[in-house]
């Protein structure tokens, strides 16, 4: 699972914002961030940036923060980075409980070869599941051993984690097995060549 409540980190309240008070928490090795959801007031705060960074590599983290000695847990809604530096720039964290149920965007995992001669194109990346906040999976895995050109699978195929329920729509084609395109070049450049000497 993704997903830890030891990630426990310590959140500073802050009361200044715009650019300028971002750019001297960011100088100082801290993340700016906000808090919101379940009808409270958004909060304002302030990360340990590499402490924080570590935790966010794996997706849909969730963050035990202290917030002066006050336990709350977050999850990673919204993560913003320089588009050239990938520093982060700031991040929006959602509340949540234990045992509540939030909708989340998980990454597919392909395992397995398709029969000899074939591709698995993943048409979609990740798959949005309804999931308890607190056991979000790290992945959703698809297994296209042996399937053969033609077969598809959709979101309603994907077999899913124990407690998850698919938010996205059944018919979402997750993932294609097909020719290579390559492949199937050559055997039209083949098919013409033999029709063009039949015909001679």
């Amino acid at each position: 699972m993704s997903n830890d409540t030891t990630n426990k980190v310590s959140a500073e309240l802050r009361n200044s914002f715009g650019k300028g008070a971002a750019r001297k928490i960011r100088a100082t090795g801290k993340i700016p961030a906000v808090i919101y959801g379940h009808g409270t007031e958004p909060q304002h705060v302030t990360l340990p940036g590499h402490e924080v960074a570590l935790i966010i590599r794996k997706a849909n983290a969730v963050l035990t923060l202290d917030i002066e000695g006050t336990d709350q847990l977050a999850l990673v809604k919204d993560v913003q980075r320089d588009p050239v530096r990938q520093i982060i720039e700031h991040i929006d964290l959602i509340v949540v409980k234990k045992g509540e149920l939030v909708e989340a965007e998980v990454p597919v995992h392909v395992v397995g070869e398709p029969y000899p001669g074939t591709l698995a194109m993943l048409e979609l990346n990740t798959l949005r599941l309804l999931v308890e906040a607190t056991n979000i999976p790290e992945s959703v895995v698809v297994n296209v051993e042996g399937l053969e050109e033609g077969k598809q699978i959709h979101a309603s195929n994907v077999e899913l984690p124990v407690g998850a329920k698919l938010a996205d729509e059944g018919d979402l084609l997750i993932v294609n097995i097909v020719l290579p395109r390559s492949n199937t070049a050559a055997d039209d450049a083949a098919d013409a060549a033999a029709e063009a000497a039949e015909v001679q």
